[in-house]
């Protein structure tokens, strides 16, 4: 029977005794055996080098689900002697952490540290955030905190000046792969898939290692005998769902990912990340609204089109709905991935903005101003004004800009798509401009 874990040892004898899945079964007895965090636990790691020195400082694990947080902080207790005191934040509250700082600080007078480990902290809200950083700070514990959430946006930043954060990776095909044999080592026999079948199953854990092993038990009832291939397996096991929160960072970073695809131009990309992001359950209407800001932001007048085609996507998909309507966004991914980029109408609209904050309340040329009073034309309202149109050229090359401020010019198009041709029309003005200017 596995040793018990550190903080596990009032356990009954029936509880002992009880049926153990065998995710538990299989949580590895030393920091060596943690898989697919190599980076933070080898010898030279971060977290390596604390445990050859036998001193811990407070951390937070942020990663995705099944990648070993728990498991890594039970180890680092028991490597570093430390007494181990679970809680999860999502079931405790003030009354257990002032118990648990009570106990600590009592287990320190007789010569023993304790670490705490916090499951899912970013659950905690700011002002219990708060309560931790006196008994961090003195030493009273050391705080291991696990998170999935970003915690530059969940955790205070005085917590997080005194824990330093250890981003874990989510599980991939060989350490998951490692996990299927120990499985397999455990029961006494392979799991009844065929190659590709397992290739499959490792795809359905998406990187959960805890999702994986509880796939493997289900595998391991079937009859003996059984051996599926990935159509069977599809149809025997439920998939994972695709990490996705619609509130939290995952839907910040998908369509971070799929609007820099498209900036690129790498159309195959900012498709998958369009899939991704329906696969996770977002709604297709904001990232319709999100493809129309792309339009403006980094298409803009390289290719007038793009934005009509975002509000014509956007209006089929309202009129359509799902899933016939996603096809409709589909398209416009694929327009906005292939059509000419520029960013210069974005550009210099952000530029005329902060001219117009440096340059305060400058009043228009008196010639461009209207005159429909006496009083005003006196005065020189709308006096020395060219009506364009009646110049040869369409275009009398007045000044626009108010008197004491100097031309600028705030829009730069491209050599890409239609810009080239809008440049082409601005370079013929200004010689203009300047013709005018010096025949004047």
């Amino acid at each position: 029977m596995a040793r018990k874990p550190p903080g596990d040892a009032g356990n009954s004898l029936f509880e002992s005794e009880a049926p153990r899945p065998l995710a538990d079964r299989l949580r590895p007895r030393t920091l060596a055996e943690v898989v697919g965090q190599e980076h933070l636990l080898k010898p030279d790691g971060p977290v390596g080098r604390m445990v050859a020195a036998h001193r811990l400082a407070s951390m937070i694990l942020w990663g995705p689900p099944g990648c070993g947080k728990t498991t890594i902080a039970r180890l680092l207790a028991q490597t570093t002697d430390l007494h181990f005191e679970p809680l999860s934040a999502v079931f405790s509250g003030v009354a257990d952490l002032r118990k648990v700082f009570e106990a600590a600080r009592a287990r320190r007078t007789a010569g023993q540290g304790t670490l705490l480990f916090i499951d899912e902290i970013h659950r905690f809200n700011r002002s219990q955030q708060d309560g931790f950083l006196p008994y961090v700070e003195d030493g009273t514990v050391t705080l291991v905190g696990a998170t999935t959430e970003n915690p530059s946006f969940e955790l205070n930043a005085a917590l997080l000046s005194r824990a330093q954060v250890f981003v874990l990776n989510r599980l991939d095909d060989a350490a998951l792969e490692k996990l299927l044999g120990r499985a397999e080592a455990e029961v006494g026999r392979p799991l009844p898939l065929d190659p590709d079948a397992r290739a499959a199953l490792k795809a359905m854990a998406d990187g959960d290692g805890r999702f994986c092993l509880n796939l493997c038990e289900e595998l391991f009832a079937l009859p003996e005998g059984t051996v599926l291939d990935t159509n069977a397996l599809a149809t025997t096991i439920q998939r994972r769902a695709p990490l996705y929160d619609k509130a939290q960072e995952g839907h910040y970073n998908l369509i971070s990912a799929l609007h820099k695809s498209l900036r690129g131009s790498d159309t195959d990309a900012a498709l998958y990340w369009f899939a991704r992001m329906l696969a996770g359950g977002e709604d297709p209407r904001y990232i319709a609204r999100r493809l129309c800001r792309f339009a403006v932001e980094d298409i803009g007048l390289a290719d007038p089109n793009a934005l009509t085609q975002a509000m014509a996507a956007w209006e089929a998909y309202e009129r359509l709905g799902s899933p016939e309507g996603e096809l409709a966004i589909a398209q416009l991914v694929i327009y906005l991935g292939t059509a000419p980029k520029s960013n210069a109408a974005y550009t210099a609209y952000k530029a005329a903005v902060r001219a117009a904050g440096e340059t305060g309340s400058l009043m228009p040329p008196k010639h461009i101003l209207n005159a429909p009073t006496r009083l005003m034309k006196q005065i020189g309202y709308g006096k020395g004004y060219e009506y364009d149109h009646d110049t040869a050229e369409g275009f009398s090359g007045q000044n626009y800009f108010p008197d004491g401020m100097a031309r600028r010019e705030f829009y730069q198009p491209v050599e890409r798509g239609f810009e080239r041709e809008i440049r082409k029309r601005l370079d013929y003005w200004a010689k203009l401009r300047d013709r005018k200017a010096g025949e004047g």
